[in-house]
């Protein structure tokens, strides 16, 4: 059964580079209005002239931040796990639930000023709505300037202050480990996969002063970011500390920590000796998904980054 959670992890992050293919081959590509501080993270634009006053959000990453820096602004969201019980977004409306297409008429029936979606994830429907003229930007957040920039482009489209959120980011960074442990980021068994310089996961490593093992890999992974490894390079690595990435699913620590003890080569390596095998949620580590769920991330990492 977790064998299962573990291949649909795999699953729904092979679907974000499937989705982002399918849109570059047979799509024409989005409208691009480039100003000339233009955020790193922000891959097309289509802004709006004035300041947006009703925003539809297609990830929950940027509903979050949005919310944060003005809830008034926000009138549409894509659901997530994430928010169920947060009760500042019962009363807005959701556009898509899990991993379905937004609802376009639903989109359009709320009359935004600005949709903000997902690379990967959005990009048709953006296209579409440009089409409508309908302002719009995508967004790939894969480092933590990425996130800063963002944050600091929303709050200009929304007239909103940032500074506040971005003090608050600076506060996740501030326990940093003073060692540097050699480490490996499992985000599934079957294949084994982990991220390297070019991911969120990885670069929140570097944050934290932890060797990434597989920083500089390039391999033949579809999904950008990742690099697929055999059972042979995990012994080759043979990391201090391990850390396995439970699917968006949830799960306890302990099945997704059984499950990898499966595998014949396990007990060999060294952080499993040494017993620093650690088990983290998707959420804030794989996808940045809320700015709770980075938190919540960052604080484990420098609790387990300085274990002796």
């Amino acid at each position: 059964m977790y064998r299962r959670w573990i291949l649909s992890t795999f699953a729904i992050l092979l679907s974000i580079f499937l989705a982002a293919c399918n849109t570059a081959i047979t799509q024409q590509p989005p409208t691009k209005v480039t100003t000339s501080n233009e955020p790193t993270n922000i891959i097309s634009q289509q802004l709006p002239k004035e300041t947006a006053k009703r925003v539809v959000t297609l990830s929950s990453l940027t509903a979050d931040i949005i919310s944060r820096l003005d809830q008034t602004k926000l009138v549409g969201i894509t659901g997530s796990n994430l928010f169920k019980d947060d009760p500042r977004f019962q009363d807005i409306p959701r556009v898509s639930e899990g991993q379905s297409q937004p609802n376009l008429e639903k989109i359009v029936a709320l009359k935004p000023d600005l949709v903000i979606g997902a690379e990967g994830f959005s990009n048709q429907p953006i296209q579409r709505l440009q089409q409508l003229g309908i302002p719009t930007f995508l967004t790939q957040v894969k480092k933590w300037e990425s996130l800063e920039e963002l944050t600091q482009k929303l709050a200009e489209l929304i007239d909103a202050d940032p500074q506040s959120l971005l003090n608050r980011y600076q506060t996740f960074l501030a326990d940093k480990p003073a060692q540097s442990p050699s480490t490996l980021v499992l985000v599934s068994r079957q294949p084994i996969l982990a991220p390297n310089k070019n991911s969120w996961a990885g670069d929140l490593l570097v944050k934290f002063q932890a060797k990434n093992l597989v920083a500089e890999l390039q391999g033949n992974s579809p999904i950008g970011g990742y690099v697929t490894l055999s059972a042979e390079k995990v012994l080759e690595a043979n990391p201090d500390v391990i850390i396995i990435v439970k699917p968006p699913q949830g799960g306890s620590d302990q099945e997704i920590l059984e499950s990898f003890n499966k595998e014949a080569f396990w007990q060999e390596l060294q952080a499993i000796k040494n017993n620093r095998v650690y088990a983290f949620d998707y959420y804030g580590l794989v996808n940045a998904g809320s700015i709770d769920a980075i938190e919540k991330v960052c604080r484990k990492l420098s609790q387990v980054l300085s274990t002796q």
